[in-house]
């Protein structure tokens, strides 16, 4: 208890470093067995925050069917996304063991993957209405570009190899998050304000089974 009592009180040095773009940090934890359950506390924390950004968007911008939307995106969404980035991690590994034949350790992707999931904490800002999808995106790429980086400190693979496991692992991510939106949305799909559908700066906004930027349905 004490040991991860210590990783937790590191933590929020390893997120600082991470903020300074202090990218030594993912060497750091790679090989500290203590750090993987504060780095999944990384990701379920941003999860909650995304979660807690499109579900107040939502209650402020639509107030429609507000027990819904909650459930859907902080709580069953959130349960969703957390396991979709363990899949992610898993995909990635994978690529880089039996695609590419070079040597990984799972677990310190999972160390590092985790503390670069940190920016998507960012998509809290989305309840910012005009913002919304910027913030989502630029959360999301800041999420991206961090993994790419996690997953080199763990591996010897060349940086190609790299990219191509990480963004397949974060299509498969994304995709599967597109997909429970779309086809669990809050209202049925069919949420109006004064008989016209609900839109951003013409994207249709309609949110289902997901977190953050992917609750939105963001078709045209």
């Amino acid at each position: 208890m004490e040991f991860q009592g210590a990783s937790f009180q590191n933590l929020g040095s390893w997120l600082l470093r991470l903020a300074r773009l202090d990218l030594t940090v993912f060497d750091d934890i790679k090989d500290d067995v203590s750090a993987t359950v504060p780095a999944i506390a990384v990701v379920v924390a941003a999860t909650v925050l995304a979660g807690l950004g499109s579900w107040l968007w939502w209650f402020n911008e639509i107030d429609y069917k507000n027990g819904e939307a909650f459930l859907k995106s902080l709580v069953l969404g959130g349960i969703f996304q957390v396991g979709l980035w363990y899949l992610w991690v898993y995909v990635s590994a994978m690529i880089l063991s039996r695609g590419f034949r070079v040597s990984i350790d799972i677990n310190q992707m999972v160390r590092t993957m985790g503390l670069a999931f940190a920016p998507m904490a960012f998509c809290i800002l989305i309840v910012i209405s005009i913002l919304a999808v910027p913030i989502g995106i630029i959360a999301v790429g800041l999420t991206l570009v961090l993994t790419n980086i996690a997953i080199a400190a763990t591996t010897n693979a060349d940086g190609r190899q790299v990219m191509i496991a990480n963004f397949m692992g974060f299509l498969v991510f994304a995709i599967i998050l597109g997909i429970l939106s779309n086809i669990s949305e809050v209202g049925g799909g069919s949420v109006t304000v004064e008989g016209v559908r609900v839109s951003v700066g013409g994207i249709s906004m309609g949110g289902g089974l997901a977190p953050g930027i992917f609750f939105f349905n963001l078709s045209p």
